[in-house]
């Protein structure tokens, strides 16, 4: 099974502060984590991958210190990185950001499984994961908070709801978005941290992944 596994830096929750004059975040200074809800989204592809075999690549949009959290995630057990990263993104709203995605994901070739957190902590919408799979043309389930069964057809998923939960079953390729309750995120190993230190990421500009410059920003 081939998954990727969308990430992205945030600024860390207990420093964030609004600028007082664009009344935007203020990210200088602040320390930079991976977004908590990626955590669980990496977590239960290296769990899937561990069950059915396969390989998993990280993917992350950002600045070249976004490579952090890449290597975050190769020490969890991802197998790969690839961070898109150039001076055309800055500002891209979430249509921007899910289109250079998916043209990222083109570049990356085949897979079968796209997993995303919920929602990042510094944007609260929610909408990258549902408008890259609109982009790529494939079907996709928000708030998944349980893998019931995988095999190498389709997934059976728990989807939260209100009111309680709805089951279903779906055949790939997809992409997920996954809630906090879905699992425990492992602590990196010895042996993955080493990993994670000579991993060499791969970064794609806009024009590596062919990126129109009127979408992507």
């Amino acid at each position: 099974m081939k998954i990727i596994v969308c990430i992205k830096q945030v600024p860390d929750a207990k420093d964030v502060r609004l600028d007082p004059e664009t009344n935007t975040l203020a990210r200088e200074g602040v320390q930079s984590i991976m977004n908590p809800y990626d955590q669980h989204a990496v977590e239960e592809a290296v769990a899937l991958k561990e069950q059915l075999g396969g390989e998993v690549t990280v993917l992350s949009m950002g600045p070249p210190q976004a490579e952090e959290v890449l290597k975050q995630a190769i020490s969890c057990g991802a197998d790969n990185g690839v961070l898109v990263s150039d001076r055309a993104f800055a500002g891209a709203d979430t249509w921007a950001t899910s289109y250079t995605l998916a043209k990222a994901v083109e570049r990356i070739g085949n897979f079968d499984l796209i997993l995303c957190g919920k929602q990042a902590i510094d944007g609260d919408t929610a909408q990258v994961g549902p408008e890259l799979a609109m982009q790529l043309n494939i079907p996709f389930v928000t708030c998944v908070q349980k893998i019931r069964t995988a095999s190498d057809t389709e997934l059976v998923m728990e989807r939260m709801m209100d009111d309680g939960y709805d089951v279903l079953a779906v055949n790939y390729p997809m992409l997920l978005t996954v809630v906090k309750n879905i699992n425990q995120p492992r602590v990196p190993s010895l042996k993955g941290k080493m990993k994670a230190r000579k991993a060499e990421i791969r970064v794609f500009s806009a024009e590596d992944v062919g990126a129109d410059s009127k979408k992507s920003d």
